[in-house]
Order: structure tokens, then C-alpha cells, then sequence
């Protein structure tokens, strides 16, 4: 069985008019006949489909294409999209659940996202020539993740996702993982990123993608497992993103034989969507992918380069320092400061600019 995987999918400006005329090809370019090379073709859907116009209140960009977009989508070949992300929910409850029924009412299959947390973490299986693969979608705390009493996207959890994992193991041949989370715009994983895409892999998964972080990241094979931290976008473009990081992406063509075996396949943004990135842009963009996958099995190399990102990054030290404060836009500093507290990302950064007195080495000081 042959699965692609792409990584962030959203409508924007730039692709809106291909959306509006139904053009796979202009959305797509050269890469519309990858999405047709599987038994299956999966994205993440980072975004709410839908005409509802009240947003939810949050930090950050809100996202949405229309219902339509989903049957132009399905015409690029995708049968399949994931849920499970930081966006869906950015245009409510509601506005999340005309996402679903849009994507079913275009022939695709909606998965990652449930009635409530507990609904939201079963597993989407899929079939084909006698093998069996369970694919598990979730996503860290930022905004969209389902509630006991809420509608919403999978969480990750430590335990539970472990365990789900395991479980979906027990019922099918292989198990794949999209994971929605990791900082954006950072080309390693955390440490505490690392672990639980080891930990998942231990529990059984046999692929975990991360995605969310908008560029190409590094991989590792782990006791048989493959992990890519960080897949990059898709089809996610933005004419005013100076990010050279945001300009790329990998799609993953997993074939899931007697074992697995993945090969990425980078793509690059046009002035209509995406293509596939060719001849000395390809070669550099796998070349890449390659030194930081060396760098990531050298402990220092690696810690030395996650802690230049974290460092780099304003934001954290100020939220810490205006939270609770009387001051213009008090409001939404002190949004800031919970919702660094809730979401895993934020807090891996915190973690590694704030270490604590023992990470210090307290111990016969």
C-alpha cells in the first residue's frame, strides 16, 4: 500500500483565484500527478472551511478557505484530511464542523478530531492489497484541541497518545503518526520533541511526521521507526512571507510493503501554488535535510543549534514581563503568558531560555 503524505494545506490570497476557477493544475503544477501516485493521498488541512464569519478569539493569524475549496481539492487527488491542527477551530465549533461535512460532502475523509477529547482519539485505518495501516493525527494545545465537554481536534497527550498508538498497532500492519506541533520556523526538534517522537515510535508507530513548524526540518531512523521533524508546507502560500523556510516542503510518499519505506519528495512555492522543486533547488533542499539530519545525531551540535533559535526569539522574556501589568493592550499581554503555559512548543522554548536551578546542577555547588 502507497500513502502520500503532505504536509500544510490553506487557502490564501495568492491561490484563491485557482480555488475559485476550479484549477488543480495552476494550484498544484507538477506535482498534481504526485497526489495520484498512491493508493491514498493525505494533507493536513490547516484551516476552517467554511462561510462563517465570527472568529474566535486568540492569538495569532485566523485561517479559512470556503466549503467549495474542498471538491477542488479532492480533483487535486486527496482523499484523505487530517484535522488535527491548530486552525480548524478558528471560526468556532461550528464553523470546524462545516470543514468536516464539507470535506465529506467532497468525496474525502475527514479524521483527527472528535465530539470530545475522548471521541476525538480513534485512529483513521486504511486498506489496500492485505495490508492494514492505522494513522493517528494529533495536535498540541493551541486553541482548536477537543475538550471533555467540546467538540474539537485529537490532543496529544504523553499517555494517552502512547496509548492509542499501541492499540491501533494491535489492529493493523503499520501505524502512522501526523503530529501537529514542534516551534515554528525551528529546523531541529526540541528535547522534548525528540522524545515523545521516540516514544511514539517505541509504543509502535513505524512513521511520525511532524508538521506545524512551516519549514523542512531533520530526520532519524529510530530502532526501525522513521521520524521527520518538521515536513514544511504544502500548498500554503503567502506573497509577503519573507521566510525563505516558508517557501518549501516535503511530501512523504510512504510504501508500506513487508517493511516501510519513505522518500521525500520536496516541493517550492509559484506564483499560483507549488511545484516540484528540480535539478540544483532540489538537490539543495535534500542536501539540507541531509547536514541537519547529521547535525541532530551529534548531541551538542544539536542542543547548541535549538538553543541559538530559542534564544533568538523575543517573545517569551517579554510575556513573562508583561503579564498581569496594567498597560496598553493589558488584555491580550495576559493571554500571552496562558497560552505559552498551554501550548508544548511554547513551553520547550521556555524551558530551554528559563532553565531551572537544578538544570544548573545544584547539587555540591
Amino acid at each position: 500500500m502507497k500513502l502520500i503524505f503532505c504536509g500544510d494545506l490553506v487557502p490564501t490570497e495568492v491561490t484563491r483565484p485557482a480555488l475559485d476557477r476550479g484549477d488543480p493544475a495552476a494550484l498544484m503544477g507538477d506535482a498534481l500527478p504526485l497526489l495520484s501516485l498512491g493508493d491514498f493521498c493525505i494533507a493536513n488541512l490547516e484551516c476552517a472551511l467554511t462561510d462563517r464569519n465570527k472568529p474566535i478569539k486568540k492569538l495569532g493569524a485566523l485561517l479559512k478557505g470556503v466549503p467549495a475549496d474542498a471538491a477542488v481539492f479532492a480533483r487535486c487527488g486527496f482523499t484523505h484530511m487530517g484535522l488535527s491542527n491548530n486552525h480548524t477551530l478558528d471560526y468556532g465549533v461550528d464553523g470546524m464542523r462545516d470543514t468536516a461535512a464539507a470535506v465529506e460532502a467532497a468525496g474525502m475523509v475527514p479524521f483527527g478530531f472528535g465530539e470530545n477529547d475522548r471521541d476525538s482519539r480513534k485512529p483513521l485505518f486504511l486498506e489496500k492489497d492485505g495490508r492494514r495501516v492505522g494513522i493517528v493525527a494529533v495536535c498540541e494545545h493551541e486553541y482548536t484541541y477537543a475538550l471533555p465537554d467540546q467538540f474539537g481536534a485529537n490532543p496529544f497527550d504523553p499517555f494517552d497518545t502512547v496509548e492509542d498508538i499501541a492499540e491501533a498497532k494491535k489492529q493493523a500492519d503499520f501505524v502512522a503518526v501526523m503530529y501537529h506541533g514542534g516551534k515554528e520556523q525551528s529546523e531541529y526538534p526540541s528535547p522534548r520533541l525528540r522524545k515523545a517522537c521516540r516514544a511514539m515510535v517505541r509504543a509502535g508507530a513505524d512513521l511520525v511526521l511532524t508538521q506545524h513548524s512551516h519549514c523542512i526540518g531533520c530526520r532519524e531512523r529510530y530502532r526501525g521507526g522513521e521520524i521527520l521533524y518538521g515536513q514544511g508546507n504544502f500548498n500554503f502560500v503567502e506573497a509577503d512571507n519573507p521566510s525563505p523556510q516558508w517557501q518549501s516542503g516535503l511530501a512523504v510518499v510512504a510504501d508500506f510493503g513487508e517493511t516501510v519505506a519513505v522518500d521525500y519528495v520536496p516541493v517550492v512555492v509559484t506564483d499560483t501554488g507549488i511545484r516540484l522543486a528540480a535539478g540544483e533547488e532540489r538537490e539543495a533542499l535534500l542536501s539540507a535535510l541531509s547536514r541537519r539530519s547529521e547535525i541532530l545525531q551529534d548531541e551538542k551540535q544539536w542542543m547548541a543549534a535549538w538553543k541559538a533559535f530559542c534564544f533568538a526569539i523575543p517573545d517569551y522574556p517579554n510575556a513573562v514581563r508583561n503579564a498581569f501589568r496594567d498597560i496598553p493592550d493589558g488584555d491580550f499581554c495576559n493571554q500571552v503568558f496562558p497560552h505559552y503555559l498551554d501550548c508544548e512548543a511554547h513551553c520547550d522554548v521556555w524551558h530551554t531560555i528559563f532553565p531551572s536551578w537544578h538544570g544548573n546542577k545544584t547539587s555540591g555547588a
